[in-house]
């Protein structure tokens, strides 16, 4: 990258600028949120088994989800 780009921004992803990385509740909140969907999408891919394989980032997460168990 040379000095007349700016770097690429992802959204969902924050810098360490202090204006746009997330305040300490807001954190706690997706943190709680990513955690209780997580929680969902396993149970959810447990009590379907008809469903593996029809969206890859779910199998992906539920079998993130059980191999860190």
């Amino acid at each position: 990258m040379n000095e007349t780009t700016s770097p690429t921004l992802v959204p969902g992803r924050h810098t360490a600028d202090p204006e746009t990385t997330p305040s300490g509740s807001t954190q706690e909140r997706r943190n709680a949120l990513r955690t209780r969907h997580a929680r969902g999408l396993t149970t959810l891919m447990t009590e379907r088994s008809d469903l593996r394989g029809v969206h890859a980032l779910a199998d992906f997460v539920a079998d993130a989800v059980r191999w860190s168990a």
